[in-house]
């Protein structure tokens, strides 16, 4: 069996690329191909996004997540929807532009996923 962290590593590794709005959403193979990689990820909204829902001890540690992904978000000019409570923090993931998953989306939830073993 291959190692998780490094397979979500991987994933984090590779570069974000310019999203025009021709682009085309990533296919359900795509999507069945790198999913598995990101523990805890779901695909929603029949395919068009993906979402995380990750636990605290607290609200301030769901904030400082929060705050952290926010961050590495706005260094790629990529946002995801975050919602937020005491002990919890969802992200979600997607391309609105192309109304669907790009593979940056995959990409920033590695990296969301690298935020989190971080803390």
């Amino acid at each position: 069996m291959t190692d998780p962290t490094a397979a979500v590593s991987t994933i984090a590794a590779r570069s974000c690329t310019s999203c025009r709005r021709d682009a085309q959403p990533l296919t359900p193979q795509d999507i069945a191909r790198d999913l598995p990689h990101l523990p805890g990820w779901v695909a929603v909204d029949d395919g068009r996004r993906i979402e995380c829902r990750y636990t605290f001890k607290n609200f301030a540690d769901a904030l400082a997540f929060a705050v952290a992904v926010g961050a590495a978000a706005e260094a790629e000019d990529h946002h995801p929807d975050i919602g937020l409570g005491w002990g919890w923090a969802t992200i979600s993931w997607q391309t609105h532009s192309i109304g669907g998953l790009h593979g940056n989306d995959l990409i920033m939830a590695a990296r969301t996923e690298a935020l989190y073993a971080a803390r």
